[in-house]
């Protein structure tokens, strides 16, 4: 009929703007106005759904006007599709759970990584009751701050079999020690820095045409050197703390950081500490062959008249290990 091509034609024209309210609403004025028979000529002219088309009739007797005060709404308030977190209240935590004792990354940054695929955690929540596709998984970990990436920090070097397990085992004395209230730290060497006027990524606003002039050469300044953040992160209280030296990264400036947070901030928020648990990498200034690293940690613990035990991260995991030629 020559009336129904001209509603699809109207909303054809208006689709692309409407939302969904608005959509029924207008199914709905078009079928009032043709009267007995509206609803179904409307229903095929513009593709809305007969119960949608019903609602919307519905919304017109009762006043579409809301109410002052009240927000606009799309749906009734209730209505849609349940979150699966509402609907199964222990698939965060299960997700958490199967996640946590394999995380890897940067020990001291905010963002995590997984090495578990979204099929395979899929399958495993599923075994433990949990029905979520591996869409919903991937969904979950983005809001819970984790990321399935190429860490290529992980990826270089030969990998051990029992990897896996070197995590576990560190994540076992960690939930330990954070169970009982004992103090556990993650330390490890930032990247180094030329102090002095050197060019840095980034961008900054300034007048048009007037850049902030910088040295042509990155060589070492003689008098400023060069800065060597070491940095002290408190798991238990999520605060953390850097020192920045201008000399060499050695191991006796790394425990004497870990000194200086002790009696900054580690003693006032740990007073009856037993023990203290710190977490490194295998290289660098705290690396688990370093001798001075292991005497002046001794020293420290004679000081503090409390034990201190390490665990150091299986190889490759915050520090690239150099290529053999």
């Amino acid at each position: 009929m020559e009336a129904d091509e001209s509603i699809t034609a109207r909303y054809m024209a208006l689709k692309s703007v409407l939302d969904e309210r608005q959509r029924r609403l207008y199914a709905a004025v078009e079928a009032k106005v043709l009267g007995r028979g509206g609803v179904k000529r409307v229903q095929e002219a513009t593709g809305v759904a007969r119960g949608s088309i019903l609602a919307g009739l519905k919304e017109l007797e009762q006043g579409i006007a809301p109410s002052v005060g009240e927000p606009r709404r799309i749906r009734r308030a209730g209505a849609g599709r349940k979150k699966l977190t509402q609907k199964d209240p222990g698939l965060l935590e299960a997700l958490e759970r199967l996640v946590e004792p394999v995380t890897r990354g940067d020990p001291e940054s905010p963002l995590r990584w997984t090495c578990k695929s979204t099929m395979r955690l899929s399958r495993e929540l599923g075994a433990l009751g949990h029905t979520i596709s591996h869409t919903s998984v991937g969904a979950l970990l983005k809001d819970l701050g984790y990321s399935l990436q190429g860490n290529r920090k992980t990826l270089e070097g030969a990998g051990h079999p029992d990897r896996g397990a070197q995590f576990e085992f560190i994540n076992k004395k960690i939930e330990a020690a954070l169970g009982a209230g004992q103090p556990v730290i993650s330390v490890d060497t930032k990247k180094k820095e030329l102090v002095g006027r050197y060019k840095n990524g980034g961008k900054e606003w300034r007048p048009h045409g007037r850049p902030e002039a910088v040295k042509v050469h990155d060589f070492v300044d003689n008098e400023l050197g060069r800065a060597n953040p070491y940095g002290v992160y408190d798991l238990g209280s999520n605060s953390a703390w850097v020192s920045v030296g201008t000399d060499h990264d050695t191991a006796s400036f790394a425990v004497a950081t870990v000194r200086r947070w002790w009696f900054a901030m580690g003693k006032a928020i740990y007073p009856d500490a037993r023990e203290l648990l710190i977490t490194a990498d295998g290289g660098g200034s705290n690396g688990s062959r370093v001798r001075l690293w292991k005497l002046e940690l001794q020293r420290l613990a004679d000081e503090l008249a409390i034990p201190i035990r390490v665990t150091h991260l299986p190889p490759g995991t915050s520090k690239a290990p150099s290529r053999k030629k």
